[in-house]
């Protein structure tokens, strides 16, 4: 059976400032696509039978940019829903909630098409992108790829684990990083996490 690859978009001009970004679409920046491509060396060799990509631009220009091809969007791979808190800082949040935290205090209420969500909620569409990969994954020896975000990947990984949503808190996961998950005697492992090359990277693609 193959690995779960998962890839964290390239940098954004958000990510630079921390501001939390679900719906809001920002494209890639010069050196996050540079991160993007440099994502290529990581896959060289492996043998890829399906590709599920987020619908937002930086996920699927990074897989692009990746000499990823025959892209499947599925929206289940979107970031987790920050409502009110859209574009705001951990620091700004906690200028007047000076304890808290995503994993355990969730979001703030948001406008009726981005309401916000909890943990628990990105838990379960993350539950439905691993249905469709384990499917995928058993049914050759071919790796699943997911290119997406960071908190939902983070959640993913947990749920992969038999871990609730909210131990996505454990996982760091850097722009433009490339994880792995597989299994070891049967149980669900992370055999690699958080791994990058220098954007500098000659690379060649194709």
């Amino acid at each position: 059976m193959g690995e779960l690859i998962l890839i964290r978009h390239g940098e954004t001009a958000w990510t630079l400032t921390g501001q939390h970004t679900s719906h809001t679409d920002l494209p890639l920046t010069e050196h996050g696509e540079a991160q993007a491509r440099a994502v290529a060396p990581l896959l060289t060799g492996r043998r890829i039978g399906l590709v599920l990509v987020s619908p937002a631009a930086r996920a699927r220009r990074t897989a692009e940019l990746a000499g990823l091809t025959d892209l499947r969007v599925r929206p289940d791979l979107s970031e987790w829903d920050y409502g009110g808190y859209e574009g705001v800082t951990t620091p700004e949040i906690q200028r007047t909630h000076p304890d808290w935290n995503l994993w355990t205090d969730g979001v703030a209420a948001g406008p009726a098409a981005h309401p916000g969500e909890r943990a628990e909620e990105v838990g379960e569409r993350a539950d439905r992108v691993l249905a469709e990969a384990r499917a995928a994954l058993t049914s050759c020896d071919d790796d699943v790829v997911l290119v997406a975000h960071s908190h939902f990947l983070r959640v993913l990984t947990a749920r992969y684990l038999g871990l609730p949503a909210s131990a996505g808190s454990l996982f760091l996961l850097g722009t433009g990083a490339v994880s792995r998950l597989g299994t070891e005697h049967d149980r669900p492992v992370i055999t690699a996490w958080n791994t990058t090359l220098p954007a500098d990277v000659p690379v060649r693609v194709g």
